[in-house]
């Protein structure tokens, strides 16, 4: 699956990559993406995730071919 992360989550992995891992769900590649950079933990915990531009729950299924993107919280002025 592809991966893409924004804002300050690309001080922890790259822009965008492939995970060739066994993951089920959201909230599987949420606790993989936590274990592999520590630090980013508390910021994922405040994510969205969608699944080809739309935004899905932890628990939906995921599939090898699935582009996802990991969204943290913004602000702007």
């Amino acid at each position: 699956m592809k991966i893409k992360v924004f804002a300050a989550l690309k001080d922890y992995f790259d822009k965008d990559f492939l995970l060739e891992e066994d993951l089920k769900t959201i909230a599987d590649l949420k606790a993989h993406l936590a274990k592999q950079q520590p630090k980013a933990s508390a910021l994922l915990n405040l994510c969205r995730f969608a699944v080809h531009d739309e935004f899905v729950a932890l628990s939906h299924l995921i599939h090898e071919n699935d582009e996802i993107s990991v969204i943290p919280p913004s602000s702007g002025g």
